[in-house]
């Protein structure tokens, strides 16, 4: 009996607006998920899954998502569907980057790690739960960046 394991993950760019390295971040995601795997819940969206896709889009391509199907106006950074769907906003990514100071890499890559959170049964809807994810998102960000 083969013992599961984690799905493979596919990083695709379809904005043009914001330089994107997606090789780089084809890596980074590859190994959040292994991590990411390995400390999700048991019944979560990722233990059935066998591919992942993570799209970077446009502000105006998130938006539209972003009312279609949270009703809510305007975009976001990161959308996740539970059939292995995360929508990143390389817009919003480079906003946060000149808030933040930080790269738009950088927060492209919080927001992988973020959504493979979600498919892995972690939510932040509550702030105890929000406080719970963010710890666990920061002790993996620091396992991630060390290994890579």
């Amino acid at each position: 009996m083969k013992l599961p394991s984690p799905p493979a993950i596919t990083i695709r760019n379809v904005q043009r607006s914001v330089l994107v390295s997606t090789r780089k971040l084809q890596r980074f995601a590859g190994i959040a998920c292994k991590l990411v795997w390995q400390a999700r819940h048991a019944k979560s969206e990722i233990a059935s899954l066998n591919q992942i896709y993570v799209l970077i889009v446009s502000d105006r391509r998130m938006a539209a998502l972003h009312k279609e199907f949270c009703s809510v106006p305007g975009a976001t950074d990161v959308l996740t569907f539970q059939h292995g769907e995360i929508v990143i906003s390389a817009d919003t990514a480079a906003t946060q980057a000149r808030v933040f100071h930080t790269s738009v890499t950088a927060e492209i890559q919080l927001y992988v790690l973020h959504g493979l959170l979600h498919l892995a049964g972690f939510d932040d809807a509550t702030p105890s739960k929000g406080r719970q994810m963010h710890q666990l998102q920061k002790k993996l960000m620091t396992t991630i960046l060390r290994s890579s």
